[in-house]
């Protein structure tokens, strides 16, 4: 009964300083406006085109639309929800409405294009308004486009000076949403405030283009995605698939729909920017599409439905563009995994909270196929945890360090695959806060911070001790050594403040912490960050998201540990767990890491850890050769690349210069050839195991920088171009840096600002960089996070 009290009394208080802590975050900025204003304008938009402006053409307008607006406009965060991906959101228009509003205590009603509502009339029912209406109907330059494009030609930036301290970049601004008829007080509260916000001025012919595109209230041009013959056929191929009416079909069809529910899919031999999406629809297949809209993926769709495939007819965000291959090889291996082996259905899984333990509604299908169906793809399935419609994740960000490796548990090593009885008794540990979603208000936070994830790792502990196979311990063979060629085995994860990057290999030095995933996190960490998050959810959604998340995390560590020596395995932990209050997680859940089990790896140095990750790249030294950017084998770096040898003398250095860069950059270097390359700040803490009070957590001086070639990141902070023979000039200013008025004159001399002449050139010659690099992969850079260094600002 003490613990219980103390328990919740400890739940309690900090629940609450989540609470002050969570609603701190809104910053303040312009006041909100009325719905009516004088409608007279302040600038005109049709008196700053040319009287004989050739009408621009769809292609035009599109690729303007895409590069300008949909950069800012693309994703949940953008401002006012103005999404311009489609003709579909610049339709809809606006909304007052924050997506991302930490303080409100019940759910938002959903508002996703494409499925919350089909009708102009239906998003006005939802509160949002035209940007295409006109305050005086015979006045085309009266829309509120038009005036936002109007008033920010009249008011452009001193070139490649830092913005004016009165106009905020803060992602948490509080954000004046005015319809057209108040555009007046609008302008007169930021008169800085017109589009593109806060940057440079669009070049004439764009602009005359969009602005007369504007005036003429023209839709966006759509999008040509009709399949080819033969890929239409492969697309029916897959319908069929999908939509087998036996048991067994049904249920591997609804594990498949909850997985890829978020895939970009691109079909084999395709060109490489059509793409589609797996929706549930109530027409079969033949039919025109009518999307189920639910919250989640596995709730209750309220009827018959079929799993259709609809073309993505909208521009591509890198964000949240996640590419998933279909096609007959495709299938040939879906139905290998899933229907090779004999099993029975059983009865149909419920819908909703019944339906939010994976391990209890799929028992039925063979754990090694849902274990080897993820590992078949964990690139695409870590990146879900990150990518997606969720522009800033950092309720579930700041569980993670700023760079970690991973790797899997090999499914011949994990009893959950190997053992019926082990998911057949474990399951019902391994609920989800959302199985809790019915719950008395906040019992789904107590069942994050505690419940039976302790149970489990009792069980867990147990089982393996026990059984004959692993109780000596793991081997290296216990580690998932890929398939071949393509395989993704060994990952590095980023942090980038409020959002983070996935990427095959183990980039950069010898990272702080270490994962391995099994099937059981794997899937928690997929329902809990994926199929169970909802954005427009309430406070205690994204608190039971992020604890939860913190249980999974220290999971993954220690199945990592265990490959280690048990002598080290606690004080590497307490290594990575330092500080007040920094373990208390563990201690609530009286959670020791496992040090008596053995591990039947070798070691030979006094580094376990960087001996045992080393190793793992090593048995596919042609899949995933030696990092030289960033793990020079000498000094000199000799044999590398002059570029490369400049950089690398940077790669995995620390000190007080490291502390002053953004959380990603890109350079790029300008020459014969371009090169591009991502520079990841990675910031130290002494621990990520506490919800708030990161800045007092950090250790800048452990700072350190990892370069990755070529692009990645999906939220830019700052672009640097630089000819290759300044690069070392470059290098050497980087490491000079000793305060923040230094990195001040590193941007002056390299960087480009917001309001640089070169600022949309050099976004434009990164998004081609992107294009070269992986077309199917690429997709438009959200500019959402770009920063403008100015004098002042407090240091991170």
């Amino acid at each position: 009964m003490r613990k219980a009290m103390t328990g919740g009394l400890a739940m309690r208080g900090l629940l609450m300083a989540a609470a002050l802590l969570l609603g701190a975050c809104t910053s303040q900025g312009l006041p909100r406006l009325p719905d009516t204003a004088p409608v007279e304008p302040l600038v005109s938009l049709a008196a700053m085109l040319p009287a004989d402006a050739p009408a621009p053409s769809g292609a035009q307008v599109q690729r303007i639309v895409e590069r300008r607006c949909v950069v800012c406009h693309g994703c949940y965060d953008a401002p006012c929800q103005l999404k311009l991906v489609s003709d579909e959101g610049l339709t809809r228009g606006a909304s007052p409405a924050d997506v991302y509003d930490t303080e409100r205590l019940g759910d938002a009603p959903p508002t996703r294009l494409g499925l919350d509502a089909t009708t102009e009339a239906g998003w006005r029912d939802l509160g949002f308004h035209s940007v295409l209406a006109r305050a005086q109907e015979d006045d085309p330059a009266s829309s509120l486009m038009a005036r936002m494009l109007a008033l920010g030609r009249a008011a452009p930036f001193e070139p490649d000076a830092p913005l004016p301290a009165t106009l905020s970049l803060d992602r948490d601004r509080a954000l004046a949403c005015p319809k057209a008829g108040a555009f007046e007080a609008y302008a007169a509260a930021a008169p800085q405030g017109g589009m593109p916000y806060g940057t440079a001025p669009l070049p004439e012919a764009e602009f005359q283009a969009l602005g007369a595109w504007t005036l003429a209230g023209a839709p966006l041009p759509r999008r040509e995605t009709a399949p080819s013959p033969a890929v239409a056929a492969r697309l029916a191929e897959f319908e069929a698939f999908l939509n087998a009416p036996d048991p067994r079909g049904r249920l591997v069809a609804r594990y498949l729909y909850e997985h890829l529910f978020l895939a970009h899919l691109h079909v084999e031999g395709d060109t490489p920017d059509r793409f589609h999406r797996l929706v549930r629809s109530r027409t079969p297949p033949g039919a025109p599409v009518e999307p189920v809209a639910t919250r989640r993926p596995y709730d209750d769709p309220g009827g018959a439905f079929s799993y259709r495939l609809v073309p993505l007819a909208e521009a591509i965000t890198h964000k949240d563009h996640l590419v998933y291959e279909i096609g007959p090889r495709r299938l040939a291996r879906l139905r290998a995994l899933f229907l090779g082996e004999a099993w029975q259905a059983g009865p149909a899984p419920g819908w909703g909270a019944a339906g939010a333990n994976p391990f209890l509604a799929f028992a039925a299908i063979p754990a090694q196929a849902r274990y080897r169906f993820l590992l078949d793809d964990a690139l695409f399935f870590v990146r879900g945890f990150i990518r997606g419609p969720v522009c800033r994740g950092q309720v579930a960000t700041d569980v993670i360090e700023d760079r970690f490796w991973v790797a899997f548990l090999a499914p011949e090593a994990d009893l959950s695959t190997t053992d019926p009885s082990f998911l057949a008794e474990g399951a019902p540990l391994l609920s989800l806060p959302a199985a809790a979603a019915e719950a008395r208000a906040f019992r789904r936070l107590w069942f994050a911070l505690h419940d039976r994830h302790a149970e489990w790792l009792s069980f867990r502990d147990a089982r393996y001790a026990a059984s004959p196979a692993h109780r000596d311990g793991p081997t290296l063979a216990s580690l998932w050594a890929g398939e071949g060629p393509g395989s993704t085995e060994l990952l590095t994860v980023f942090r980038n403040d409020d959002n983070a990057t996935a990427v095959a290999g183990f980039v950069g030095d010898t990272p702080k912490t270490g994962w391995v995933i099994d099937y059981p996190i794997f899937e928690r960490i997929f329902y809990d960050l994926v199929a169970s998050y909802d954005v427009f959810g309430s406070l205690e959604t994204q608190l039971t998201t992020r604890l939860y998340m913190d249980h999974l995390r220290r999971e993954a560590e220690d199945v990592f540990l265990s490959f280690l020596p048990p002598d080290v395995r606690q004080p590497l932990h307490e290594a990575w767990y330092r500080g007040p209050l920094a373990d208390l997680h563990a201690s609530w859940n009286e959670r020791r890491v496992q040090d008596r089990r053995p591990t039947q790896v070798a070691f030979a140095s006094d580094d376990p850890k960087a001996e045992l990750l080393a190793a793992l790249p090593a048995r596919a030294p042609a899949r995933w050769p030696e990092d030289r950017l960033n793990r020079c084998p000498d000094a000199a770096c000799a044999g590398l690349p002059a570029v490369e040898r400049t950089l690398a003398r940077l790669a995995g250095q620390g000190g007080d210069w490291a502390r002053y860069l953004p959380d990603v950059a890109l350079l790029r270097v300008t020459g014969p050839r371009a090169q591009v390359f991502t520079l990841f700040h990675d910031k130290a803490h002494s621990n990520v195991g506490l919800l708030f009070g990161e800045t007092r957590r950090r250790e800048p001086e452990r700072d350190r920088l990892t370069l990755l070639a070529g692009q990645a990141a999906s939220y830019p902070n700052l672009f640097f171009e630089v000819p290759a023979a300044q690069l070392d000039a470059f290098a050497a200013d980087l490491g000079a840096m000793r305060s923040q008025a230094d990195w001040l004159a590193v941007v002056a001399r390299h960087g480009v600002r917001r309001a640089s002449p070169r600022f949309w050139a050099v976004a434009d010659a990164m998004t081609e960089d992107m294009i070269a690099q992986d077309r199917v992969q690429a997709g438009l850079l959200d500019l959402n996070r770009y920063r403008d260094p100015r004098p002042g600002e407090a240091e991170d």
